[in-house]
C-alpha cells in the first residue's frame, strides 16, 4: 500500500475505546515519573525502562531519536486520561517499508490487560494500513521472557536470535530475540486482537 511521506514523518495520535497514544513531549515527565512508581520496573535488568530520577534524559533521548528521523515516541493513556506508559516506532525504513515496535513499558496495575492489546491493535493498523510497511518488527532480551511471551501472543513470529546484538541497560551484552508480522498475515492478527478485545475487554487480561 502507497503511503504518504507524512506517516513516515510526523508522530500520529492514536485513539481507541480503552487506550490513547499520543506524541511524547517533555511536559509528560512528572506523569511518567508517577506511573513508573517506587521504579520497580527499572529494577529489572534484561528491560530498559528507565529509573524515575531518569525520565527527563529518557524523553529527551526519545526526542532527539525522533528529531532525527528515527522514531515516533508516544505515551500511553487509559481509559481516564492518565499517563500509564510509552511506547515507539524505531528503526523506521520507508524504503523498504518497515518499522519497529518497541520501547514499550506500562504502569504495573495496566500490563497484560487489554489496554495493551488495543494500543498494539492500534500501533499495527497504522504501520500496515496508513504507513504501507510491509514488515512490522519486535525485538526483546533472551532473558525477558514476559516480553517475549506477549508478542507472541500478538501473532508474531520469531525470525531468530541476534547473538551479542546490543546491550542492556546495565552494560551486560544483550541476545536480541527477533520477532515480525509481514502484510499477508496482518489481516488474520488484526481479527485475534478484535476477538481478544471484544472478549475480554480492556477489564481483562490478555
Amino acid at each position: 500500500m502507497s503511503a504518504s511521506a507524512d506517516h513516515w514523518n510526523v508522530t500520529p495520535t492514536l485513539r481507541g475505546q480503552h487506550v490513547a497514544l499520543e506524541p511524547l513531549q517533555m511536559a509528560h515527565c512528572d506523569s511518567l515519573r508517577i506511573a513508573l512508581g517506587g521504579g520497580e520496573l527499572s529494577r529489572l535488568w534484561y528491560t530498559n525502562v528507565p529509573a524515575p530520577e531518569q525520565v527527563e534524559s529518557y524523553v529527551s533521548a526519545a526526542l532527539d531519536m525522533q528529531a532525527q528521523g528515527k522514531a515516533m515516541p508516544f505515551v500511553v493513556r487509559d481509559a481516564g486520561g492518565d499517563i500509564v506508559g510509552c511506547t515507539r516506532y524505531y528503526d523506521l525504513d520507508p524504503s523498504v517499508p518497515r518499522v519497529q515496535i518497541g520501547y514499550t513499558w506500562y504502569a504495573p496495575s495496566v500490563q497484560r490487560t487489554g489496554l495493551n492489546t488495543e494500543a498494539k491493535l492500534l500501533l499495527l493498523g497504522h504501520a500496515f494500513e496508513a504507513m504501507g510497511s510491509i514488515c512490522v518488527g519486535f525485538e526483546t532480551s533472551w532473558f525477558n521472557l514476559a516480553s517475549r511471551n506477549a508478542i507472541a501472543r500478538l501473532g508474531a513470529k520469531q525470525d531468530g536470535i541476534l547473538r551479542s546484538h546490543r546491550r542492556h541497560a546495565d552494560g551486560s551484552v544483550r541476545d536480541t530475540v527477533a520477532f515480525s508480522i509481514i502484510e499477508s498475515e496482518w489481516p488474520a492478527v488484526k481479527r485475534n486482537l478484535v476477538h481478544k478485545l471484544q472478549n475480554h475487554g480492556a477489564s481483562g487480561r490478555d
